[in-house]
């Protein structure tokens, strides 16, 4: 069985993986994944230059600014890149022989087709917010243009298979419990 932890920026999501991994349960982040296999994948490289041209690369390094300005120009730019970069983290993430991964848009990207399980961490708007501003130092007004960015989290919660509710208020460590036991009882399985 395969898992995803998904939300929103500011929604608590690498803490609940945090709080995971204190349990033994290692989780892929699939930023980290896609940032390494971008810098060190001879397959990526070759496909990010076909379709960007050598500006994608400067003196054997990523150029994060041309490729971003490509990928800004259009949908259909960025659907490109996403067809060369998702799959290698896919495959990566299956390769590391972990079961569970963090992915903010597992929805937006079509991935959850790789995963048996969703489960999504969900924050009140003036959660995230305080904590999106307290983490980069930015502005409120910039935090919510960033929410308003990405996809609804009602709508994420509502395809997902589970909710976690980090709110500051509802006890995260028993709602992680509750949802390996149940993981565990619905896979027959006493390891995770």
């Amino acid at each position: 069985m395969r898992y995803c932890i998904t939300g929103g920026i500011g929604t608590g999501k690498t803490h609940v993986c945090r709080l995971l991994e204190k349990r033994g349960i290692k989780v892929y982040d699939c930023d980290d994944g896609a940032r390494r296999l971008i810098d060190t994948s001879p397959e990526i490289r070759q496909k990010l230059t076909e379709l960007i041209g050598p500006e994608a690369y400067v003196d054997g390094r990523y150029n994060t600014a041309a490729v971003t300005q490509f990928l800004l120009a259009s949908e259909e730019r960025k659907q490109a890149i996403n067809r060369i970069v998702h799959p290698a983290v896919i495959r990566d993430f299956y390769d590391s022989g972990m079961q569970w991964m963090e992915c903010a848009i597992i929805y937006d990207a079509n991935l959850e087709q790789y995963v048996d399980k969703v489960i999504a961490v969900t924050a009140p708007e003036d959660v995230r917010v305080e904590r999106i501003t307290k983490r980069d130092g930015i502005s409120p007004e910039r935090a919510l243009q960033w929410i308003a960015a990405q996809t609804d989290q009602t709508k994420v919660a509502a395809r997902a298979d589970y909710v976690i509710t980090n709110d500051g208020k509802t006890n995260l460590e028993e709602q992680i419990d509750k949802l390996i036991e149940e993981l565990k009882r619905n896979n027959n399985s006493k390891k995770l």
